[in-house]
C-alpha cells in the first residue's frame, strides 16, 4: 500500500474539501490547519498506515461535518440572541 508523507497527507485533506464540498482553498486550507492545531492529526504523523486516500477521504467528510455543525450551532445562537432581544423591546 503506497502511504502519503505526512505533508502530502494533509494537502490531499485540503484538496477533497474542494472538490468534494466546493469549498474555496482558503477555507478548505483554515479546515486542515486549525485540525493541526486542535492535534486531530497528530496520530496521522506519528502511524504512516493512517495517511491513505481512504483515509483522507474520511478525515475530509469528519472535518466537513464538524464545520456544519459549528456553523448551524452558531446560527441558532444567533437567532436565539436576536430573540431575546425582541422581547425586550415589546411595549407593555
Amino acid at each position: 500500500m503506497n502511504y502519503l508523507t505526512y505533508e502530502a497527507y494533509l494537502d490531499e485533506v485540503a484538496t477533497l474539501l474542494t472538490e468534494l464540498y466546493d469549498l474555496d482553498d482558503d477555507t478548505a486550507i483554515k479546515l486542515v490547519v486549525d485540525a493541526q492545531e486542535a492535534e486531530y492529526f497528530s496520530p496521522h504523523d506519528d502511524h504512516e498506515d493512517m495517511r491513505t486516500l481512504e483515509r483522507a477521504k474520511q478525515d475530509a467528510e469528519t472535518l466537513f461535518k464538524a464545520r456544519q455543525n459549528r456553523v448551524k450551532t452558531q446560527q441558532q445562537q444567533q437567532r436565539s440572541a436576536r430573540g431575546k432581544g425582541r422581547m425586550g423591546n415589546k411595549p407593555r
